[in-house]
Parts: C-alpha cells; structure tokens; sequence
C-alpha cells in the first residue's frame, strides 16, 4: 500500500527490514530493567533566561499591558533536567552558555542544581532569554533572543562521553540554531547504539530544516511534542493519528508521544502497540502552564530510564505536569514522593 507524503514523512522506515530490525535490536540492549541504575540525563539544549510577565490578556498589536508581575529565572532546558534529578536521574548539562548579567543567571542556577556541567561558557557572549506572557487562562506566548547557547558545536558535543545506558535530550530549539543543527545529527548517530534518545520538536517545530529534523527523528526513540507541535509536524488534526504518522520516522523500536495538556496524552510505536494508545490525564485548576511539557520530558526520560514501560513512564509524566502547573513558575516539577501520593490518590 502506498503511503501519502502526510503518512510516510521525512525519514519514515519499513519495519520489516533487515536493517530495522537490526537497528531494534540494537535499540533494546543494555536497557535497564526496573530497578537497575538508570545511567545519566545528558542535556543538548539550551538554558536561557525566562522573563516572565503575568498579566490579563496579551496585547493587540501596537496595544500595552501592565504586567501584575514579573521574574527573572533559568528557563528553558533547565526546567526538563530540574524535572529529570527530583525524580531520581542524574543529569549532565552538555548545552553552551554564555558571560553577562543572563550568564550570570544560568551558571548560578545551575551550580546551585549541582548539575554535571560540561561546557566551561563562552567568554564573549552573554546568553540568550525568553520573555514569556502568561495570561489569565495561564497560556503562554513567547518571544526568543538567542544568545551564546546557539553556539554549541561538534568539538562540544564531543566532549560528553555517552555510555550505553544514558538517555540523551534534543531540542528543537537547538535544532533552530545553524550553528548546532549542523553538528548534532552526525553526533547523535554516532552515539553507542543503545543508548537512549529523546526528542522534544519545541515550539519552532514548523520553522525547522526538514532534512535536518528527519535526520535526527532517524536517530531518535522517543518523540514528545504538545498538541500544537504534533499538527505541525503532521498535518494532521487528529492526535492519535499524529502520533501514529510520528512513530514511522523514528528509529525503528521507538514510539512517539503527543501530549494533549490535562487531556493525557497519546502513544504510539511498536514498544507501545500495534495501535495509538490513549493515555489518562489528570485535570487540574492551572495556575501557571509555563514549563509543563518540559517537566513532563524530564519525568518521562526518568521514568523511561528507571525501566517503566512507556504507558508506565507516560501516566507519571502526565502526573507530574499535572501538579507543576498548579504552581507559578517555570522549574515546578514535583518531586519523587509527591508524583507516588499523587497517582495513589488518584487510583482511590
């Protein structure tokens, strides 16, 4: 049967080749069983500065708002790997940043993390910020400056030594820099064959170099994108259907998720079933949505590292974004023992 360009996509693989297989295989060794020690969260991506604003409802064009509040905080990558260490999985920063007043803010946050840190930061460039505008509803709407974490090159990457039973992070947004998008796709294929990539599109997934991008899902085990990302990235309105179109270009063995807020979210790839799976979530009052899908990647690759299956690994990252948006900020991810008291009560 022949597939429309919709359904094949970039990089889409015939699971029944030799080479699919092979690659299956390969995939699936050294992965922990439940229990053993999960190997490392090594984090390609950026950590910026979020200036975030709150305020009633975002402006018309050439309109002004008052803000009825304001923060300055590390942002960005740092709220997937905070998310990833409070439920238990070591994490390595492997991204770039900068020197200047941002600079200063990203490196104090990430000493007092006490991530792993590979780069030493550039000396010449301060790093990037997000401002974010939450409004009433406590959606978000965000403008970029990118900064020193769009330098991050093949002699950096090299200098993180990935071992089999680590779990490797993209983003998007690194991916939106030409300077790191034409470093990362060799890198990420010569990774040790079992050690486990994760993918988040960002929001910029429709802005992305298609080549590039198959490139790297060709590479990758688990594709999370939010529901907006999923359509974009699909043509498709459908999320089960996304989801499905999504599984295809992937490595062979690996399934994608599309998150659909307090909604749940759906999988889909052949770790998963022969069909899309729904997966419950858990509607709460949201105070803050800003960073819910990266705590809900980093409870993910945590879970996913510990040895959960992926409906497993999913229903505890569904709880997690559940609880962080019930919170102001954007690192609100919650820790270990409140995701367990959660889910418990929720099986009540």
């Amino acid at each position: 049967m022949t597939r429309s360009g919709a359904e094949a996509g970039p990089g889409s693989r015939d699971p029944g080749t030799s080479e699919a297989r092979a690659s299956e295989a390969h995939a699936n060794e050294a992965r922990p069983e439940p229990g053993a020690p999960p190997g490392r969260l090594i984090y390609t991506g950026s950590v910026i500065v979020d200036i975030v604003l709150t305020l009633d409802r975002v402006p018309p064009v050439g309109g002004d708002a008052l803000a009825s509040s304001s923060r300055l905080t590390a942002g960005g990558g740092y709220t997937v790997m905070t998310a990833a260490a409070r439920d238990g999985l070591p994490v390595t920063f492997a991204g770039q940043y900068g020197s200047g007043p941002f600079g200063d803010i990203v490196r104090s946050a990430l000493a007092e993390a006490g991530f792993d840190t590979v780069q030493p930061g550039l000396a010449d460039l301060d790093s990037g910020y997000c401002v974010a505008l939450v409004d009433r509803n406590a959606e978000r709407t965000f403008v970029t400056a990118v900064g020193a974490e769009g330098r991050l090159g093949r002699a950096d990457l090299d200098a993180v030594e990935v071992r089999a039973e680590d779990t490797v992070y993209v983003s998007g947004y690194s991916l939106a820099h030409p300077f790191t998008a034409a470093s990362l796709p060799a890198w990420l294929a010569a990774l040790p064959p079992a050690a486990r990539v994760i993918t988040d599109p960002s929001p910029l997934v429709a802005s992305l170099d298609l080549a590039i991008l198959a490139q790297v899902m060709a590479r990758t085990d688990v594709f999370t994108a939010n529901a907006r990302e999923a359509r974009l990235a699909t043509g498709l309105t459908d999320l089960s259907a996304a989801a499905a179109v999504l599984a295809t270009r992937l490595r062979p063995g690996g399934f994608a998720v599309v998150r659909d807020g307090p909604n749940g979210c759906w999988l889909c790839g052949p770790a998963v079933a022969p069909a899309p799976v729904h997966v419950r979530g858990f509607p709460v009052t949201a105070v803050d949505t800003t960073g819910a899908g990266d705590a809900h990647g980093g409870i993910l690759a945590a879970a996913l590292a510990r040895g959960l299956s992926p409906v497993d690994a999913a229903t505890r990252a569904n709880a997690a974004a559940a609880l962080a948006v019930t919170v102001a900020g954007p690192a609100t991810a919650p820790g270990r023992a409140a995701i367990d008291a959660f889910l418990r009560a929720a099986q009540r």
